[in-house]
C-alpha cells in the first residue's frame, strides 16, 4: 500500500511523490453508524494517539479514531523500498527510554532491534567540515572533540549539569534550572567561545543543532540540557539513546501493533482521510466536525494535535489563552531529513558535520541495503534552509557536501510543507517550556490535550508520546468516574 505522505527520486525514475507503507489503512475507515455517540473520539494516529486509543479499548470504552493522513504512525513512519526501510521521521529507541522499551517488550520486539551503525568496515572516519574546508579523522578522535566540546557548553555548574537539573522528569524540582530557558544556544556559545578551539566549535554547532534543527539564536539552550539530562549527562549515551538502534522492520512495524491490538478488541471505529476542522464542547458531549463536514461526538475527546498545527483547528469555547499564545509562537524545528542510497560500501563506516555552509549538517550512515549500497541518513536546519523535493540537485549536492557519494536513491519527507505537523520533532525557542509547558498539558472541558510536543520526559521523542497517550487515557478514565459517566459500551 502506497502513502501519499513521502517522496524518493532515482535516476530512471525522477522524483515520485508517495512511498510504499504497511503504516497505510485499509479499509480507510470501518465506521458504518455516522450518528453513534462514542466514548471517546481521539484525534491523530501517531504514536500518543494510538497509546491512548489502544489503553482506552483495552479499558472497556468505545472509541474512535480520525486521523487526517492515510496512514498512521504521525511524525514516526517508515517506508520499504526494495526490501529496506527508510524512517521519515522518528527512528531510533532504546532502553534507556522507559515507555518505548515497555512497548518493545509487551509486543515481545526486543529481537527486531539492530544498531544503526556499523565502524567495523570500510572506510571507518568521521568528516568534520566548515567554510574553511573538510578534513577526516577517527571516530575516537571526533567522539573526544565532541565530548570536550559538550562538557563545556553544558558546565553552567562545575558538575556537567547534574546539580542542576538532576531528576529530568522532574525538571522543575530545582528553580535555579529556569533561568537558563532565557539562554539560546547562540548565548551560551557567546559565553564560553573563547574556551573553544575552531574544530570544537564547528563539531559543538553541529551537534547541538542536530537537536534543534533551527538557527542558534532560536534554539533553547535550556532544552539541550534536559536532553543532555535524560542522557546521564554524558555524551556515550547520547549516541547510545539517540541515534544506535532501531527496528528492523521500520517504525511503522512497531505502530501497527498497537493499532492492531486496539482493532482486535471490536471497540475501535477509526477513519482516516479526515483532517478536523472544528471541536465544540457541549459541555455534556464534545461535537468535532471534519473538513469534509462529517460530525462524530462523544462523552470526551483527546487532542494529540501538534503545537504548530493547534491554531490551525477552531475551538468552541475558545482555546485557553496559553495555548493559544504557546500555539502561536510554535516551535522551531524546520528539519530537513535526506536518505541517500550510495553506491559506495566503504562507507558503511562513515559519519560527519558540516556547519553553517552546507544544506544538510549531520550525517551518517545507517545501514546497507540489499543491493549492497550504503544507506546515509543526513540532516539540515533552517538557517539554511532545504526543501528536498523542490530542486533534487540542490538536495544532491547538500547530500555530497557532507560526504563524497555516488546517489543512487533519495527518500524524504518534507516536514515542514506538510499541513499536520508545520515543523519535525518538538524543539522550542528560549523560554515556551517553562512559561507554557504546564497551560498545553492543561485540559479543557471535556477536552483532553496529549502530545510528545509536552510530555515531561523525553519530550518530542516517541517515548514521549507514549507517556503522553498513556497519561490521556488514564485522565479520561478517572475523569468519567469522578463524573459518572457511563460509557455506552462498559461500566467503569
Amino acid at each position: 500500500m502506497t502513502s501519499r505522505d513521502g517522496y524518493q527520486w532515482t535516476d530512471a525514475s525522477g522524483l515520485i511523490r508517495g512511498v510504499p507503507s504497511i503504516g497505510v489503512i485499509e479499509p480507510a475507515s470501518n465506521i458504518n453508524d455516522n450518528n453513534q455517540l462514542y466514548d471517546v473520539i481521539v484525534v491523530g494516529g501517531g504514536y500518543c494517539g494510538l497509546t491512548a486509543t489502544r489503553d482506552l479499548a483495552l479499558s472497556g470504552l468505545r472509541v474512535c479514531l480520525l486521523e487526517g493522513r492515510d496512514r498512521i504512525g504521525g511524525r514516526s513512519w517508515s517506508t520499504n523500498i526494495g526490501g529496506y526501510p527508510f524512517e521519515m521521521g522518528g527512528t531510533w529507541v532504546s532502553w534507556g527510554q522507559p515507555h518505548v522499551w515497555r512497548e518493545i517488550s509487551r509486543y515481545d520486539m526486543r529481537d527486531q532491534l539492530e544498531c544503526s551503525y556499523d565502524f567495523s568496515q570500510g572506510v571507518n572516519h568521521f568528516s568534520l567540515g566548515s567554510e574553511e574546508g573538510r578534513r577526516t579523522m577517527s571516530h575516537e578522535k571526533a567522539d573526544r572533540l565532541i565530548t570536550g566540546a559538550t562538557l563545556k557548553f553544558v558546565n553552567v555548574d562545575g558538575q556537567h549539569g547534574k546539580q542542576i537539573m538532576p531528576q529530568p522528569h522532574h525538571e522543575f524540582l530545582n528553580p535555579a534550572v529556569r533561568k537558563y530557558d532565557k539562554l539560546s544556544v547562540a548565548d551560551r556559545i557567546e559565553q564560553i567561545k573563547d574556551d573553544l578551539s575552531p574544530d570544537e566549535l564547528t563539531a559543538l554547532q553541529a551537534f547541538v543543532l542536530l537537536s534543534s534543527c533551527a538557527k542558534p539564536e532560536e534554539s533553547s539552550f535550556y532544552e539541550f540540557l534536559h536532553w543532555w539530562a535524560l542522557c546521564n549527562h554524558d555524551y556515550a549515551y547520547c549516541i547510545e539513546y539517540l541515534i544506535k538502534y532501531k527496528f528492523r522492520g521500520g517504525q511503522s512495524s512497531f505502530a501497527i501493533k498497537f493499532f492492531e491490538e486496539a482493532l482486535s478488541t471490536n471497540r475501535l471505529s477509526y477513519a482516516f482521510n479526515s483532517p478536523v476542522a472544528k471541536i465544540s464542547d457541549c459541555d455534556s458531549y464534545v461535537e468535532l466536525s471534519t473538513r469534509s463536514g462529517q460530525k462524530y461526538k462523544a462523552f470526551r475527546i483527546v487532542s494529540t494535535i501538534p503545537l504548530n498545527v493547534l491554531n490551525d483547528i477552531s475551538f468552541d469555547p475558545l482555546l485557553a489563552l496559553g495555548k493559544q499564545d504557546a500555539a502561536r509562537v510554535g516551535h522551531v524545528n524546520m528539519c530537513a531529513k535526506v536518505h541517500a542510497e550510495c553506491r559506495n560500501p566503504e562507507l558503511r563506516s562513515w559519519a560527519g558535520v558540516r556547519y553553517p555552509d552546507n544544506k544538510l549538517i549531520y550525517a551518517i550512515a545507517d545501514g546497507t541495503t540489499p543491493a549492497g549500497n550504503t544507506h546515509i541518513v543526513a540532516f539540515g536546519a533552517n538557517h539554511n534552509p532545504l526543501k528536498p523535493e523542490q530542486d533534487i540537485e540542490q538536495t544532491k549536492r547538500a547530500v555530497t557536501g557532507l560526504v563524497p557519494a555516488h546517489i543512487e536513491r533519495l527518500v524524504f519527507h518534507n516536514w515542514v510543507d506538510d499541513e499536520f505537523a508545520k515543523g519535525a520533532w518538538f524543539y522550542p525557542a528560549p523560554g515556551l517550556v517553562t512559561e507554557r509547558l504546564d497551560d498545553l498539558r492543561r485540559s479543557q472541558g471535556n477536552i483532553l490535550f496529549a502530545n510528545s510536543d509536552w510530555a515531561v520526559g523525553w519530550r518530542s521523542f516517541i517515548d514521549g508520546a507514549i507517556e503522553e497517550g498513556a497519561r490521556a487515557a488514564k485522565g479520561i478514565l478517572d475523569d468519567l468516574r469522578k463524573n459518572l459517566v457511563q460509557p455506552k459500551s462498559s461500566r467503569l
